[in-house]
């Protein structure tokens, strides 16, 4: 073997050897129970940074794990490339605006871009050592998943579960796009509660808002009904000041006493709650903001005027007229659009939704029959199940994404579906063909796409469509700040479609952070480019960094975190040269010589470090079963045995042939047993030590086709021998360390104290121990 590891050559034979020989293929007629996982496809938005690799790569150890385990591993990857964010990845990057182009022109760079993205993602995650079968990859704009996105959809509407209505909807003025509930941010921003007064009959009665922009949309002061110091005034009218309109004093238990004047403006639409009033008073609306974020034309003093500056000119126009009674400064806390930071409003608009309110109840239930790993990611679920307040809007004013299948009956308006043979399609591209039931036969074609989410959320339907042979998936993974999105939205998806979840068990990742409380992302631009960092310090080095996390923790990174993995790698790339000279006169084929006590221990301990690896990646948590493992090479292994042993591997005149034969078969399979360890980790340099040795004797063509082995009950006492083997070669080291000689310098008697019922093993061992301790003789001792 090479004196050092060439990562960069070996792990690029490694890749090249794995794809010619089709090792992670699926085949749904291999033998063994289906694992089936269910991963994010990431949303094509920019480049993908540490973060990225961080999730991704915790959840394909667990795929790696199953592999080995004797399961079918389906591990399929996917590309979210419709909608918003890859829009304004084309805008930022050609400098233009969506609106300002043709259609077809806008969308045939979307799909361009997408695709330079897609093969840049792929080659990252290969990169990566990846065991992803990318004959199984998809994409959510591919005619495939819009064929399936439509179908559903339409599945939907039939059943009512889907439906088109004009109401209020929550509005990015800057993306121009309606979108739902989980897309909103809160930022804590600077406002004034400006205080104005409303005029009942000869009474002023002051009204505090933030929204003063709005007074011309006032349709109603709502006023608690308990509250002692207005509540008489409920049921008559005010005017509206500066505009002078008459408008309803109404009671309502949620205009809080406490609040400003305990007096609430109802604007169409200030808020969620102002929406809320009007749907439960039967309210009309008083449109005051465009689509586009300025003042309606027909707004007095304000029109075209942009939220900022018609609130600038209102509150001059109240000064000036002698109705601004005060002005306090707040906090106040905003809703902003996740994409884009832009404030978020509420405007009247016909969008198509998916009706979740009525169905709160069972969304609840699901979190009880879904594993969560860790398990307190299930109250972030249920916290956002409990604060729904909208159905989710499914429709989005965009360019690029899929369709929706509709037209409307130019006459009547009623919406008329497509044909499900004729999917995908495109309304804007094709006429529908067919007479509506008020005889017309003329259509207008919806213009609107579906939502990002409402696509990438059937990605448990596309694997059953595709005939996974079970259903619900294994697993999902995805990191935390989905829960709301991505994991709500497919399990409404799955039991709407299947009236089963989407999956068994869902494996929830943290964040990598910049700097305390700021997670790596491509918005904010702080991300770490993963490819150079795989080309100077290799892949094998940054998986070990992001097993070393507990899972659903968020960490740190800097590259110098990466030192102590590579350090790793030098030591198990020695380990190797070491350990593989001396087994090249031997076979593991015939059966096993009888072993000394050293040789069980070590083999004894092996297996514990697969019982207790498998247990922790069981359950989803590779970093606590990288540490299990690290104990047994570091501690076991290299410290212990491999000292122990090495006068028997190499000095066969003085020990004895058979003796070196124990060793070199306790050798032979703890060192294999460490490789299978680690191979979920460090996937190429084990497999690199595989294929230079273990391959001639292994049936498996790959290491990671070998099966962890089933162990038995642990070895109590060999196990505890190992423990005071351990203890009293530490004592004998250190106190040469402390007299200041060589480790090898020579002693007298060595002191050994264990258990009385242990001694028979450590006379077993005495040749090991003499040899390693240079000591002239033995001492046992009860402990």
């Amino acid at each position: 073997m090479e004196k050092r590891y060439d990562f960069q050559k070996h792990e690029k034979e490694t890749q090249e050897f794995w794809e010619r020989e089709g090792i992670y293929r699926f085949s749904p007629d291999a033998p063994g129970r289906v694992y089936s996982i269910d991963t994010p496809p990431p949303t094509v938005s920019g480049s993908l940074h540490i973060g990225h690799l961080f999730s991704y790569a915790q959840a394909e150890m667990i795929a790696r794990f199953h592999r080995m385990q004797g399961e079918n591993v389906y591990y399929p990857f996917g590309f979210d490339d419709n909608g918003l964010p890859t829009e304004r990845l084309v805008e930022r990057e050609k400098k233009l605006r969506a609106r300002d182009l043709p259609h077809a022109d806008f969308t045939e760079l979307c799909r361009e871009t997408a695709s330079r993205y897609e093969a840049d993602f792929r080659q990252l995650f290969q990169s990566l050592g990846f065991s992803v079968d990318w004959d199984l990859q998809y994409e959510t704009a591919s005619p495939e998943t819009q064929r399936l996105s439509q179908k559903l959809f339409l599945e939907l509407a039939r059943q009512g579960k889907a439906y088109c209505r004009e109401a209020p909807v929550l509005w990015c003025t800057e993306c121009r796009t309606s979108i739902a509930q989980a897309e909103l941010d809160t930022r804590e921003t600077d406002s004034v509660f400006y205080t104005l007064p409303f005029s009942c009959g000869e009474t002023v009665l002051p009204v505090a808002t933030t929204r003063p922009e709005l007074l011309f949309g006032c349709v109603c002061l709502f006023i608690h009904p308990e509250n002692p110091q207005y509540g008489e005034f409920i049921g008559q009218t005010a005017a509206v000041p500066l505009y002078g309109f008459e408008i309803p004093i109404l009671a309502d238990e949620k205009a809080d006493p406490e609040k400003g004047t305990g007096i609430v403006m109802c604007a169409t639409f200030g808020d969620s709650t102002d929406a809320q009033w009007v749907l439960e008073h039967g309210l009309p609306t008083r449109g005051v903001l465009q689509k586009d974020g300025r003042m309606g034309e027909d707004v007095p003093y304000l029109s075209g005027l942009r939220v900022k500056q018609a609130r600038k000119e209102i509150i001059r126009l109240l000064e000036e007229a002698g109705l601004l009674l005060s002005a306090e400064p707040v906090i106040h806390t905003v809703a902003v659009h996740e994409r884009c930071g832009t404030e978020v409003e509420i405007l009247p608009s016909r969008q198509w939704y998916i009706d979740v309110l009525s169905q709160k109840e069972r969304y609840r239930q699901a979190a009880d029959e879904i594993v969560w790993h860790p398990a307190q990611m299930k109250d972030r679920y249920l916290s956002w199940v409990e604060n729904l307040k909208w159905d989710w809007c499914i429709s989005r004013q965009r360019y690029y994404g899929v369709p929706f299948p509709v037209w409307y009956c130019r006459n009547c308006g009623r919406p008329v579906f497509a044909s499900q043979d004729s999917l995908p399609v495109n309304p804007v591209e094709q006429p529908y063909e067919g007479t509506c039931a008020c005889g017309c036969t003329e259509f207008l074609p919806e213009s609107a796409v579906l939502d990002t989410w409402a696509t990438s959320s059937v990605t448990p339907l596309l694997h059953k469509s595709r005939g996974l042979p079970e259903y619900p998936l294994s697993m999902r993974t995805h990191a935390h700040e989905i829960i709301r999105t991505w994991t709500f939205y497919s399990i409404v998806r799955s039991l709407y479609h299947t009236g089963k979840l989407p999956w068994k068990h869902l494996m929830i990742s943290g964040f990598v952070l910049a700097k305390r409380g700021e997670k790596i992302s491509k918005s904010k631009g702080n991300g770490l480019e993963p490819t150079s960092l795989i080309r100077e310090h290799s892949a094998d080095a940054l998986r070990l960094w992001a097993a070393n996390a507990r899972l659903g923790t968020d960490t740190f990174f800097s590259p110098a975190d990466l030192q102590p993995e590579k350090r790793f790698l030098t030591k198990l790339w020695n380990a190797a040269r070491f350990a593989l000279p001396l087994l090249e006169d031997f076979s593991p084929l015939p059966a096993s010589p009888p072993l000394l006590s050293a040789d069980r221990w070590i083999l004894a301990r092996a297996d514990e470090a697969l019982r207790s690896a498998a247990f922790q990646l069981s359950n989803y948590e590779a970093g606590q079963a990288r540490h299990e493992i690290d104990r047994f090479f570091w501690n076991d292994f290299c410290d212990t045995y491999i000292e122990l042993a090495k006068e028997r591997l190499y000095s066969a005149e003085r020990q004895g042939t058979d003796a070196r034969r124990a060793a070199q078969y306790a050798l032979y399979h703890a060192f294999f047993t460490v490789l299978k360890l680690y191979a979920p980790f460090a996937p190429h340099i084990t497999e690199t030590i595989y294929l230079e040795f273990f391959r001639k004797f292994e049936p498996e063509p790959s290491l990671h086709l070998t099966r962890w082995p089933q162990t038995g009950e642990p070895e109590e006492q060999l196990l505890l021998f190992g423990e005071r083997l351990k203890e009293n070669l530490s004592t004998m080291r250190r106190e040469k360390t402390e007299k200041g000689v060589s480790l090898r310098a020579e002693m007298g008697c060595f002191p050994i104290h264990a258990e009385e019922k242990l001694h028979p093993l450590f006379k077993e061992a005495e040749s090991d121990l003499l040899s390693c301790s240079h000591a002239e003789s033995l001492k046992l001792l009860p402990l």
